[in-house]
């Protein structure tokens, strides 16, 4: 293929990657607004539940239209498991925490460890994580913990030990839905929600009763219906597109760029005032950005046109230091 086409195809593919990148940071930055509105007068088990299976519904339609075939026995067992872990296990122990008691900065802290699990399994499946992007997830880990320091800290042990077990249950489906056999994208999504939906719905049924729904705001049916369109069919669908496309780390970085997002969307919309420890994190997080997005490109053009030159220049002077 010509060059001029591979350049073509690469701005392309970099384009798609740079809009997907977009929708996550900015629309999962602004969900938590959403998810605070929601919950004012909606049970969240069961708001996640049939949150996923509409969506589930929806993406099934546009999958059928589209022309794609119905899983298979093996594509559903292993959407199952994608599903499982996304949507039934860590948005359920996200809810469970908060009910048996988590602040929130501990919360926000917790969940930008996610992309460090999903590089580590990624490393421990063959996958080649560059040393620049551990750096760059390492800093936007701790400027993540510097947004948060403004939060609550505060926990019981088993609010804590779910908290955990949230991004860590994120990270596994995230890995599994790169490595698994799946349907096509708008099929695999419908099978990943429906069966995780599905089951959320079952753990909803057992401890919230369905006569709430009745009772909820207008307001909150509002900010769910936000979160089924934007959260979910748009944001959801363009991270599972980021996992097959390009790498671990990149996919995971929303995890500590959400909380600035939504901590400027709150100075725009409500009225917030920064502190001097957001000042210190915006650059941690912009740097971890750019490690992960540049910083292989960087070490490898100091290793093939930097090194060299030096490691010459120093060779005579250390010839005739010998002689």
């Amino acid at each position: 293929m010509p060059t001029i086409f591979n350049a073509q195809a690469r701005a392309q593919r970099n384009g798609a990657v740079a809009m997907a990148l977009l929708l996550v940071y900015i629309v999962w930055g602004t969900t938590y607004f959403a998810i605070g509105i929601a919950l004012q007068s909606m049970p969240p088990l069961l708001m996640n539940a049939i949150r996923f299976l509409c969506a589930g519904s929806v993406m099934l339609v546009i999958a059928l239209w589209q022309g794609h075939a119905l899983p298979t026995w093996v594509q559903w067992r292993n959407s199952a498991v994608v599903g499982g872990c996304m949507v039934f296990l860590a948005m359920n122990l996200m809810g469970f925490a908060q009910k048996l008691g988590i602040g929130s900065g501990l919360m926000a802290t917790v969940v930008t460890t996610m992309p460090m699990w999903l590089a580590l399994w990624s490393r421990w499946g063959g996958e080649r994580v560059p040393f620049a992007s551990w750096i760059g997830l390492a800093l936007g880990v701790v400027g993540a913990l510097l947004l948060a320091l403004e939060g609550d800290f505060s926990a019981t042990w088993l609010g804590a030990l779910l908290a955990f077990g949230a991004p860590l249950a994120w990270s596994v489906g995230s890995y599994a839905s790169r490595k698994l056999s799946l349907p096509a994208p708008a099929m695999a999504s419908a099978a990943q929600w429906f069966a995780g939906g599905a089951m959320g719905l079952v753990v909803a049924l057992w401890f919230e009763p369905v006569q709430q729904l009745g009772h909820v705001s207008a307001r909150s049916w509002l900010a769910w219906s936000y979160l089924l369109v934007m959260g979910t069919l748009v944001a959801l669908n363009a991270y599972l597109w980021l996992l097959q496309n390009t790498s671990a780390a990149l996919a995971g970085s929303y995890s500590f760029v959400n909380p600035a997002v939504a901590l400027l969307a709150g100075v725009a919309l409500g009225g917030e005032r920064l502190t001097g420890w957001v000042f210190a994190a915006l650059p941690l997080i912009a740097g971890a950005l750019g490690c992960i997005l540049y910083g292989p490109m960087v070490l490898g053009w100091w290793q093939r046109r930097v090194l060299p030159r030096l490691r010459a220049a120093w060779a005579p002077t250390g010839c005739q230091e010998q002689g």
